[in-house]
């Protein structure tokens, strides 16, 4: 074999060593990994983002508040994650305005209280998945640089069995070693990149959720005098 052949990305995996075939083959799969979360979690926030506008616009162009409720109760599985926030306050504010004696600033902190458990559980969905991808950015090229320094530790045993020791004898084995931290570097990029984009736009939803809940609660106080 020659050493253009020795050079060619494909050959090269296929005579690397056991250890850096492993290394090769584990983030491969993290990659596959990484993407599949990446355009899950795309389409995900894209979905959020366009419900979040739509109900925004529906809420704010002066319609009955019942009937925006009753809209999101019947098709809950389906609305957005501001929508059940809206129901999961609205039905408490419902509730409590429903007993007698109560004070209006109760029944306001408990509508208030309705919306945040239902924001929290409605941003960790948001955020689900986002650890994994930084996780793979963070690991991955140190898990390519392991099977780097394993393959270039090998090609140098190697040459304890030559008499003479040249670069073309070593290349080949320095270059395949050099394909794990590529690999590694293949699968860190991308899901650093994905995730910081998925975190400011889960934050940016945060901000746009916990914005309406300050508006609408303003809104039941007006309601309750």
């Amino acid at each position: 074999m020659n050493v253009t052949q020795d050079l060619s990305i494909i050959e090269l995996v296929l005579h690397a060593s056991l250890v850096v075939k492993l290394v090769m083959a584990l983030l491969t799969l993290v990659s596959l990994m990484s993407w599949y979360w990446i355009f899950r979690k795309a389409f995900a926030i894209r979905d959020a983002r366009a419900k979040t506008e739509k109900f925004e616009r529906d809420f704010w162009s002066g319609g009955d508040l019942t009937a925006l409720y009753q809209s999101a109760v019947n098709d809950r599985h389906h609305c957005g994650a501001l929508e059940r926030i809206f129901e999961a306050g609205y039905r408490e504010f419902s509730k409590l305005r429903g007993q007698k004696g109560m004070d209006p600033t109760t029944v306001v902190d408990g509508s208030r209280r309705a919306m945040r458990a239902t924001y929290q559980r409605e941003i960790d969905d948001l955020e689900a998945h986002l650890a994994c991808l930084a996780s793979v950015g963070s690991v991955s090229p140190y898990v390519g640089l392991f099977g780097t320094v394993w393959g270039i530790m090998h090609a140098f045993r190697g040459l304890a069995n030559m008499s003479t020791a040249t670069l073309q004898a070593v290349a080949p084995g320095i270059a395949e070693a050099l394909v794990a931290t590529a690999i590694g570097l293949f699968a860190a990029i991308p899901a650093v990149i994905a995730y910081n984009r998925f975190a400011h736009d889960v934050d940016r939803l945060a901000v746009r959720f916990e914005s309406f809940m300050e508006e609408f609660s303003n809104i039941l106080q007006r309601q309750m005098r």
